[in-house]
C-alpha cells in the first residue's frame, strides 16, 4: 500500500484558504497512491476556539474530502473541527475512494491547552479494513498513551496525525518508534509546519517507520509530499517469525 503524508503550513482558522491550499499540495503530485494523510485539525489549525470554524458532518469539508477521494480514487484521512448535537470533536475522518466515511474521535484531549475544556473526548478505538490492511489512526496526544494504541485487534498500521510542536519534537520522534516495536505495526506520523496564531512553531517530523523500528522515511521538515510504500507481507512473515505478540499482557479498558 502506498501512502502520501502531506506536510504544510496550516492557515489559522480559516478552513476556504487551507482547502484550497491542500488541494494544490494533492492534485501537484502525479504518483498514484492508496492512501492520503493530512495533519490534525487540518482546516484550521490547531484551534481551542471550535465555534470559528466547526462544521457539520454534512459540511464543505467532508464534502470537499469525498471530492478529492473519488478524483484521486484514494482514501484520505485527517482531522477537523466537527460540531455534534451541540458538542465540538476533534475528529479523524476516513473517506474511502467512494466516499463513505469512518470516524474517529480523539481519545485524549490535550489538557495543558485546554482542549479538554471545549472538545468532547471520543470513547471508542476505530479499526479500518483498507486494501488488505487494518489501520489504526489516531490524533497527536494519543501518541504518548501506550494502553489505547496497544494492538489486541491485530491492526497492521498506526496513523498518527498531529500539530506537535518544536519544544517537544524529540518526544514525538521517539514515541512514533516506540509504538511500531511495541505493537510490531507500521507507524504512520503526519505533522504540520510553520507557525500558528499562539506563536508555537512546528518543525513536521512526518515520517514512517516499520514493525522493528526502522526509518521506511525519515523525519522531514519541509513543505511536501512524501510517499512511502508498506508491504503487509513482509510484515506478517516478520510477526510469525518473531511472535512477540502472543506473549502480551491481556487487560481491560474501564
Amino acid at each position: 500500500m502506498k501512502i502520501a503524508l502531506v506536510q504544510t503550513n496550516l492557515i489559522w482558522e480559516n478552513p476556504i484558504e487551507n482547502r484550497s491550499h491542500l488541494a494544490q499540495k494533492i492534485t501537484g503530485f502525479m504518483e498514484e497512491v492508496d492512501l492520503i494523510v493530512l495533519p490534525e485539525m487540518f482546516s484550521s489549525g490547531f484551534t481551542m476556539n471550535p465555534k470559528a470554524v466547526a462544521e457539520t458532518m454534512n459540511g464543505e469539508t467532508i464534502a470537499w474530502l469525498q471530492h478529492l477521494a473519488k478524483a484521486k480514487d484514494c482514501a484520505i484521512t485527517g482531522s477537523l473541527v466537527i460540531e455534534e448535537n451541540g458538542k465540538y470533536y476533534n475528529r479523524l475522518v476516513f473517506v474511502y475512494p467512494n466516499g463513505e466515511l469512518k470516524t474517529y474521535d480523539k481519545r485524549h484531549l490535550f489538557t495543558l491547552a485546554g482542549e479538554d475544556k471545549v472538545y468532547t473526548a471520543g470513547k471508542e478505538k476505530l479499526i479500518i479494513e483498507y486494501k488488505g490492511f487494518r489501520i489504526c489512526p489516531l490524533i497527536c496526544y494519543d501518541l504518548r498513551f501506550p494502553v489505547f494504541a496497544r494492538n489486541v485487534e491485530d491492526y497492521d498500521v498506526l496513523i498518527y496525525v498531529a500539530n506537535w510542536p518544536k519544544p517537544r519534537i524529540n518526544a514525538w520522534d521517539i514515541l512514533l518508534k516506540a509504538r511500531a516495536v511495541e505493537n510490531m505495526s507500521y507507524a504512520i506520523g503526519v505533522n504540520r509546519i510553520g507557525m500558528d496564531e499562539n506563536e508555537l512553531e512546528y518543525v513536521g517530523h512526518s515520517q514512517a517507520v516499520d514493525f522493528l523500528g526502522n526509518y521506511l522515511l525519515e523525519a522531514q521538515e519541509t513543505d511536501g509530499v512524501f510517499i512511502v510504500e508498506l508491504d503487509k507481507e513482509k510484515l506478517l512473515e516478520t510477526r510469525s517469525k518473531l511472535a512477540f505478540l502472543k506473549d502480551k499482557d491481556s487487560f481491560k479498558l474501564l
